[in-house]
């Protein structure tokens, strides 16, 4: 079931949104995601936008749309490639006409999983945080 966020989400999301940061970027350091934390507490999740995947009652995972932007969408790793991921990105698209995103070019799986559905690289630029690599993609051009 997809459902809309409760603010006593907060704890399960940013566990879910640490490991998972730390497992897909393995090309930053864990301490970048931890410094993290606060910001996604206190900032990010209450400008965004969210919504849960959960199943019993148990929170698998969750996107976080601000504006047209898709800021995040993380699966926990013991449950990813489950499908989960697929269906939280189709409850996206029926939130939005159009969603634009970023995605580290080291982060293949990710990049892949977005062509996969339905976005197209737009451009091209340096993560002004970590100084990696991103591209910014869309579905639509």
């Amino acid at each position: 079931m997809i459902r809309k966020y409760r603010k006593d989400d907060v704890e399960i999301l940013l566990d879910i949104w640490l490991r998972a940061s730390i497992e897909a970027h393995d090309f930053i350091a864990p301490d970048f995601w931890r410094s993290q934390v606060n910001n996604m507490r206190n900032i990010y999740i209450p400008a965004s936008e969210n919504y849960i995947y959960e199943r019993e009652s148990k929170v698998l995972g969750f996107y976080s749309l601000h504006e047209n932007t898709l800021a995040a969408i993380f699966v926990s790793p013991e449950n990813q490639r489950a499908g989960i991921g697929k269906q939280l990105m189709n409850h996206a698209k029926k939130q939005r006409e159009n969603i634009v995103l970023s995605v580290y070019k080291e982060n293949e799986p990710s990049f892949n999983f977005y062509l996969s559905q339905g976005f197209t690289v737009v451009s091209e630029q340096i993560d002004e945080h970590t100084g990696r690599q991103e591209y910014t993609m869309s579905t639509s051009i």
